[in-house]
């Protein structure tokens, strides 16, 4: 999904009103690159990636029990991978020999990015450096985002599939000890 962090692309016409409220958070934080609140700092495993659409139904994207990994560190760089629990090998044991069907499960499968985020209480911004999905190379965001005790919350207005549909991403994390 979603560039679970890419909120909204800069260079994207905004035409919703769920995605123009995204861009005014986006522009309205004065906090300096690289400063991120000591309560996001650390290591999350996923709880849940889910579109949710127009008339309210959800898609989990990597199914009921997906796995993830998001460090964030003190200087504001983060890394994050998700996946499908469950994932079909390639039949051929060899990444470079797959079939188109392998070849389309891997990519719908897992998401994975890396790059820069700053953050105040209550929204978060970031800049992708380099992402498995590689339209989101160099695109930065923002999200309001909800951290209740070691559960953090947050929407995607544009995930990497549904958006055409009008789908949404929520991602929530749980800290790790």
């Amino acid at each position: 999904m979603l560039g679970p962090l890419l909120a909204s692309a800069t260079d994207s016409t905004t035409n919703s009103a769920f995605e123009q409220a995204v861009l005014r958070a986006d522009n309205a934080s004065d906090s300096a690159p690289g400063e991120v609140p000591a309560s996001l700092v650390g290591a999350w495993t996923l709880v849940r990636v889910d579109n949710v659409y127009p008339d309210g139904h959800r898609v989990a994207l990597y199914g009921p029990h997906p796995e993830g990994l998001w460090i964030i560190d003190a200087h504001g760089r983060y890394m994050m991978q998700m996946v499908r629990a469950q994932r079909t090998g390639f039949v051929a044991n060899d990444k470079s020999k797959g079939t188109p069907e392998e070849y389309r499960a891997a990519s719908l499968d897992s998401n994975a990015h890396y790059g820069q985020i700053r953050a105040d209480a209550t929204t978060f911004h970031t800049h992708i450096e380099h992402a498995s999905f590689p339209n989101w190379d160099g695109k930065s965001g923002g999200s309001a985002y909800t951290l209740k005790g070691d559960l953090l919350t947050y929407t995607v207005a544009k995930p990497s599939s549904g958006a055409e549909e009008g789908a949404h991403g929520e991602v929530e994390w749980q800290r790790l000890p």
